[in-house]
């Protein structure tokens, strides 16, 4: 049975969705003011690894994720930029998508934009307002009361929370450490967007917009929020308190969070200046796909130190299992092997063991690596096993077989070398050889022939 770590009670719980083998799941986007660095796509690689272990496990998934398109920070690149929202808005969402396709992250079936969903916002907020929640402020904006709300605070365990009458906050982020009554609205300002309503024109608030959008698309209850732990406080929180605050339901029953990728022991951060984009890793000759690997090598609720030197490790070992599964399927060719069945079941089970357990990826992975390396399975079975374990891993396993094409010239090369063997012009057999490398390719000789396979060092063969 799947277990996952549940932020909203600090215990690994099995799970259970509210309707049986389907999962509604909502994941907070991006909010489009910038490229998104390598941190950011760390968490959207553990949320596609989520969706992909349900969809191992059986379950039907239902994910939608936001695209914030209006928010303080693109309010202010535009302004920076001397653009129009939508024009900046426009750039960084094509970029986004372009980012995780390159990152093999599967599609979600809504992509809903912030913008588009005003009439839900504003209706949400009135039904806050009618049943005492919200206010209007003396700046003409709507807050949530959260002195009204008894249980604020439950995700982040806040504990019992005192607040001063009239304490408000307008910035979408703050601290824990500066707890007041929230923005749900904010009241129309020169050189800002707005749209109107029943108080008054002005934008949405950056939490409001999250509980209009996933209640739209999922339901008043759904089973699996996401994010990165900086959303816990207070984004999520505030998600909690609005959207149960207006149905009277429990809004979510289980809250993920993947942990920071650090830089130097520090979290990558835009403030911070310490970050990197995916442009800069594949700049530097590294693939996206490394880049996935590299993640999966620590659980998701693990934080985790990024350095060139352990990309270059992930990529050389992301290039070795394509290696190992070209050769693999080389030898299936001769396949005359026999399977030890009972093996290969403890090996499919030890992988789902793993998925099972809060998404223990490393787990996982050493389970793939055991398969690989047992001589108790025949090649052709292997490569059943891993393809059927990168359904989960999403690392584009099957990106070997595109690679085993030789080209025509190198094949005709490899097997002129193989004439001058049988001759015994072993000198000349060894130019060609040469020849073969100097144009990106290596000849392993085996027993049932000369196994041919890109060089890892040739960029040119690298998936982008």
């Amino acid at each position: 049975m799947l277990r996952l770590q549940n932020t909203l009670t600090r215990k690994k719980e099995n799970f259970k969705p509210i309707r049986k083998q389907e999962v509604r799941m909502y994941t907070c986007g991006p909010t489009v003011y910038d490229v998104a660095h390598i941190g950011n796509l760390r968490t959207y690689v553990f949320e596609d690894v989520l969706r992909r272990s349900l969809e191992f496990l059986g379950y039907k998934v239902t994910q939608v994720m936001n695209i914030t398109d209006v928010e303080d920070k693109i309010i202010n690149k535009a302004k920076e930029q001397k653009k129009r929202i939508g024009e900046v808005t426009k750039v960084y969402t094509k970029k986004f998508f372009e980012d995780i396709k390159s990152l093999n992250i599967e599609e979600v079936e809504v992509y809903p934009l912030a913008t588009a969903h005003v009439k839900e916002i504003v209706e949400l907020i009135q039904s806050l307002m009618k049943k005492g929640f919200a206010y209007q402020g003396d700046d003409g904006s709507i807050y949530f009361d959260i002195s009204k709300f008894k249980k604020y605070g439950k995700l982040v365990g806040l504990g019992k929370i005192a607040i001063k009458d009239g304490a408000r906050v307008s910035a979408d982020e703050y601290s824990k450490d500066n707890v007041r009554d929230f923005v749900l609205w904010k009241t129309k300002k020169k050189g800002e967007p707005s749209w109107r309503s029943p108080f008054g024109g002005g934008r949405p608030g950056w939490h409001i917009e999250c509980s209009a959008m996933s209640m739209r698309y999922l339901g008043k209850s759904f089973d699996i929020h996401t994010g990165g732990v900086d959303n816990i406080f207070p984004h999520h929180e505030n998600e909690i308190a609005q959207s149960e605050a207006a149905t009277g339901k429990k809004f979510v029953n289980y809250w993920l969070h993947g942990e920071h990728l650090l830089v130097g022991g520090e979290r990558m951060a835009k403030s911070a200046k310490n970050f990197f984009t995916l442009d800069d890793v594949e700049k530097r000759g590294y693939m996206p796909l490394a880049f996935r690997y590299f993640v999966l090598g620590a659980h998701y609720r693990s934080k985790l130190n990024f350095t060139w030197t352990a990309l270059e490790s992930a990529q050389s070992g992301l290039w070795n299992l394509w290696r190992e599964l070209g050769r693999l399927k080389f030898l299936s060719e001769h396949d005359k092997f026999k399977n030890n069945r009972e093996l290969v079941g403890k090996l499919e089970a030890l992988f789902k063991a793993a998925v099972e357990d809060d998404l223990n990826i490393p787990g996982s992975m050493a389970a793939l690596r055991r398969v690989m390396s047992d001589p108790d399975i025949s090649p052709s079975e292997k490569r059943r096993l891993i393809f059927k374990m990168d359904k989960v891993l999403g690392l584009d396993l099957a990106y070997a077989d595109v690679l085993s094409k030789i080209p025509v010239h190198i094949k005709a090369l490899v097997v002129g070398r193989e004439l001058l063997r049988r001759n015994q012009q072993f000198v000349k057999a060894d130019t060609l050889r040469h020849k073969v490398e100097s144009l990106g390719y290596e000849v392993e000789d085996t027993s049932y022939g000369p196994f041919i396979w890109p060089n890892y060092n040739r960029k040119s063969h690298h998936k982008t």
